[in-house]
């Protein structure tokens, strides 16, 4: 049946493993704190770990996680390593997320196509 359609293409196995591993990443709840705060600028572990409300080691470890995966970048400086999201295929991957996240808690239809900037809320 699909390969009566003409502009059907199956990704390569590679590029579903890759696929499959950046949202295995993002299925941590601190992670996506982390690239969110990341994605409003660069930020050192201190920084993330109050604004994710985890311990600096906690986040220091999900950085090293990330950063193997591509999703973030370190610059260092001095003693210092300060992070940032990688590129904005990390920005549209999160916004399409937190979009569909958004629609689903106020249970409305996905018609629309465009990520917006979802409510924050409290913690």
């Amino acid at each position: 049946m699909h390969s009566s359609l003409p502009d059907f293409d199956m990704p390569s196995d590679e590029q579903v493993h890759l696929a499959a591993e950046s949202f295995r990443l993002l299925s941590d709840p601190t992670r996506i704190k982390v690239l969110w705060a990341l994605l409003q600028g660069e930020s050192s572990v201190a920084c993330l770990a109050e604004l994710a409300g985890a311990a600096p080691t906690a986040v220091s470890q999900h950085l090293a996680k990330l950063r193997l995966a591509g999703l973030v970048k370190g610059r260092r400086e001095g003693t210092f390593v300060y992070y940032s999201a990688a590129d904005e295929h990390v920005r549209g991957l999160l916004a399409q997320a937190l979009h569909h996240a958004d629609h689903m808690d106020r249970d409305i239809p996905g018609g629309d196509a465009q990520p917006h900037r979802p409510r924050m809320r409290n913690a």
